[in-house]
């Protein structure tokens, strides 16, 4: 594809997500898209032969880019598995507190196609939910968390949860309540408190309990 139609079709992209993300998928015409891209309808069909293909070539997209972004978060993250849930859900907070924020985008669509099972984006989002899911266990394991897929199953289900709750009641503390619960579901881990109890026995400890 040459370089200027490459340019085309990411603006056409880029136009697509923002309209679709502040007025929905169904609300959003290709007339919209066309105009708000500077582009004719016969450019805009050259690139995306319908509007189903122009959401799921948008997804794909912000799918890579969020991918890599939370990849790059938990490459960042570092100490106990406790700290790391407080940074989690603490970026969740931020993330949140910006101007116009909606929630998440694939979450979104897939409830506005919810009687459309075979659509492409659902597909797409099922795939991105996955993934995140995915990489948020592989840190897990790397902090020596027991059960490390169950474990991120379990906060993961808390993440979604905080980030609706918040997008209907505009409050961001169920972030911090939802990081609670999670660190819950951490010091509840069997080898957790197997650990708890160890460091409890250590000689220096028990000299100050001895002293004491």
């Amino acid at each position: 594809m040459p370089r200027s139609a490459e340019r085309t079709r990411q603006r056409i992209l880029d136009a697509a997500y923002r309209l679709f993300r502040q007025k929905g998928y169904t609300r959003v015409s290709m007339d919209e898209i066309a105009a708000a891209t500077a582009v004719t309808k016969r450019t805009l069909y050259y690139h995306f032969e319908s509007k189903d293909s122009l959401l799921a070539s948008m997804l794909e997209a912000q799918h890579r880019l969020a991918l890599a972004a939370f990849k790059t978060f938990g490459d960042r993250l570092s100490g106990s598995p406790e700290s790391m849930i407080d940074a989690m859900f603490k970026d969740l907070a931020v993330w949140a507190d910006k101007p116009r924020w909606a929630g998440s985008g694939f979450t979104r669509f897939v409830v506005e196609l919810a009687d459309l099972p075979g659509h492409p984006a659902r597909t797409i989002a099922r795939r991105h939910k996955a993934m995140l899911e995915g990489h948020l266990a592989d840190v897990l394991a790397a902090a020596a968390v027991e059960s490390p897929r169950e474990t991120a199953r379990e906060i993961w289900l808390l993440s979604e949860g905080a980030i609706s709750l918040m997008l209907v009641h505009g409050d961001r503390s169920y972030a911090a309540a939802a990081a609670l619960a999670a660190k819950k579901l951490i010091s509840s881990n069997p080898s957790r408190k197997i650990q708890a109890r160890r460091a409890d026995k250590t000689p220096e400890r028990s000299a100050r309990q001895r002293s004491n």
